[in-house]
């Protein structure tokens, strides 16, 4: 992949800047994405486009492909390439349709309490949501819910289906240094404590006390 890839991110004050990235650092940021998602016990902020830039990138190395000279040892190894960015690619993409599949009406409320100037996480997926939401109502109500008494003929989702366990431990490597971090007891007997995680280090924590270091790529889940 010789082309460069443009991002839109935040600056300081949250005014949208381009990043621009090689394609060495595209592909480093969309395995990132895909390891906190697959580690991460809840919904993570939709990388739509990390996936964007990176479909534009399989569209050109295949089309560079095409022109290549036939027989070139180059050309296999490339294939390969293309083939561990797909699989990389369709994890990603399968891991959140089951997180929202598994925790869809706790999505949904998060959704709908989001406010107005908040970034969505969520685009496609949240149609996804709504209609999969739609159709297990549906179900429920075909199988089950018509035969019952007209008291017990509704379900609060919201309570039935279980949240996501922000309290899970989660092993996470340290991308830069960070300071006074507050550590929550486990029960009535311990107290609230604070460290500092160094640069390069690895830890056992709780998903909680870092789940906003992972939204700000300061930490890595592994």
């Amino acid at each position: 992949m010789a082309e460069e890839a443009d991002l839109l991110g935040q600056d300081s004050d949250g005014d949208s800047e381009e990043v621009v990235l090689t394609p060495a650092e595209l592909i480093d940021r969309l395995e990132q994405a895909w390891m906190n998602e697959k580690f991460a016990p809840e919904l993570l902020e939709n990388k739509s486009e990390i996936v964007e830039c990176v479909m534009e990138q399989l569209e050109h190395m295949e089309e560079n492909l095409k022109r290549a000279r036939k027989g070139d040892l180059k050309v296999s190894i490339h294939q390969m390439e293309m083939e561990r960015i797909r699989f990389v690619l369709s994890s990603y993409l399968r891991c959140r349709l089951m997180k929202i599949e598994k925790f869809f009406p706790h999505i949904l409320e998060k959704e709908k309490t989001r406010r107005e100037e908040e970034p969505s996480t969520l685009s496609p997926e949240f149609a996804f949501a709504k209609e999969f939401l739609a159709n297990t109502e549906t179900y429920l109500k075909d199988t089950a819910l018509k035969h019952m008494p007209p008291n017990l003929q509704k379900v609060d989702l919201l309570r039935t289906v279980p949240k996501p366990d922000l309290d899970a431990y989660v092993f996470l490597r340290v991308k830069e240094r960070q300071e006074n971090i507050l550590v929550e007891p486990e029960n009535d007997e311990q107290r609230d404590y604070v460290i500092d995680l160094e640069e390069g280090s690895q830890h056992l924590m709780r998903y909680r006390t870092v789940a906003p270091l992972v939204a700000s790529g300061a930490i890595q889940l592994i």
